[in-house]
């Protein structure tokens, strides 16, 4: 009997993605899997349930999805959705294992294997696994246009028979994945770019890109750990960081805000002062939102304006792009597919580092040793 693979439709305020698109599914139903994609599923990101059965998938229910014996899914499981899930089933998507590890408890009860996203090793050989970069480069894009749209200025540079127009000045905080798009997307239209990172090893990616590398005097540091994310300054380099900031973020007509570390709270980069020292009518895009923003005044999910500036607590910047977005995810979920299953179903893999790295629950347990130490 073949193994089934679900796809229920996201439930989420303000989650338009699916966690699987027509292309993807026509490739696990030619390696023998049976997908069920609840009814309506890829409404939010225009794929439509014709366009799902065309290639093979099976039409279901909401109970049908969660029972399949892997699912996959764009948000977390809720605890209202868990105990839908097949008893002793496998897990495939976000977690946020680091930020909420007691849905990791739940869902180890159900006997569930979960791979969570997130936790892909940054390794050569998972990048085509890396969802968290693939959504972080169309969040970069999508920021940029948003600030475009809500700066009342033009972002290039334009001489016309009235007088010339002098290019907005764009700051983009944190050059990883989803600042360095930010960077090019600036650039594209023609805004005058500079970026900031703790870590000086990027200066040369964000020159490449045709912006300028803001230098900072602080003391230099690693500040990369083994994951590759990005540490967290000592507290009082934090400060200096955030002061020495302030005339740069100043001059900025937008600034748009991307460090952010999982399981912690936002780094602070944008202080009060800094804020106040920027012109009325600027725009701030904090992609750090989520987990506080990066801003202090920044208001998660919302926009307000402060001091003349406006705020943007963006947290659902790729939903907006839910076609691509999508696509993207997909793919990383299909290589997860590939490596472990086989034409039995799920094929845990203890010897394989993207798996033991990835996996959270295992056997009724939390087994992921940073996740277990939130809980004790």
């Amino acid at each position: 009997m073949p193994y089934t693979i679900g796809v229920p439709r996201e439930t989420a305020d303000g989650e338009r993605l699916v966690a699987m698109v027509p292309e993807v599914v026509a490739r696990l139903v030619k390696a023998g899997a049976t997908v069920v994609v609840e009814r309506g599923a890829g409404a939010e990101a225009f794929y439509s349930d014709a366009a799902f059965e065309k290639v093979g998938a099976t039409p279901g229910s909401r109970e049908d999805a969660f029972g399949a014996d892997i699912l996959v899914k764009v948000r977390p499981p809720s605890e209202e959705e868990i105990p839908l899930m097949k008893q002793g089933g496998a897990y495939i998507g976000f977690m946020a294992p680091l930020d909420t590890p007691e849905l990791s408890r739940s869902i180890a009860s159900r006997g569930t294997t979960a791979l969570s996203m997130e936790l892909v090793p940054r390794i050569s050989r998972a990048q085509k696994m890396d969802a968290l970069s693939a959504l972080s480069s169309i969040a970069g894009y999508r920021a940029v246009l948003l600030a475009s749209t809500l700066l009342p200025k033009f972002f290039p540079l334009l001489t016309t028979a009235a007088g010339t127009v002098r290019p907005s000045n764009v700051l983009v905080l944190g050059a990883g994945v989803a600042g360095l798009q930010a960077i090019a997307t600036a650039r594209r239209l023609g805004a005058k770019v500079s970026a900031y990172d703790i870590r000086d090893a990027v200066a040369e990616e964000v020159q490449s890109l045709g912006a300028s590398f803001v230098e900072l005097e602080i003391e230099s540091q690693d500040s990369s750990d083994s994951g590759g994310y990005a540490k967290a300054l000592a507290e009082e380099k934090a400060k200096q960081q955030v002061s020495l900031l302030v005339p740069f973020i100043g001059k900025s007509d937008v600034v748009v805000t991307t460090a952010l570390i999982p399981g912690r709270p936002a780094p602070l980069l944008i202080s009060e002062e800094a804020v106040q020292a920027m012109a009325e009518g600027s725009v701030i895009i904090d992609m750090a939102a989520s987990n506080g923003g990066n801003c202090a005044l920044t208001e998660p999910g919302r926009t307000v304006v402060k001091h003349g500036v406006k705020i943007v607590g963006a947290t659902d910047l790729t939903s907006d792009m839910s076609v691509h977005a999508s696509q993207l995810y997909a793919k990383t979920l299909l290589a997860m597919l590939q490596d472990f299953t086989d034409e039995n179903g799920f094929a845990p893999n203890e010897e394989d580092e993207v798996f033991t790295g990835s996996c959270v629950t295992r056997g009724g347990e939390v087994v992921h040793e940073r996740v277990k130490s939130l809980l004790n």
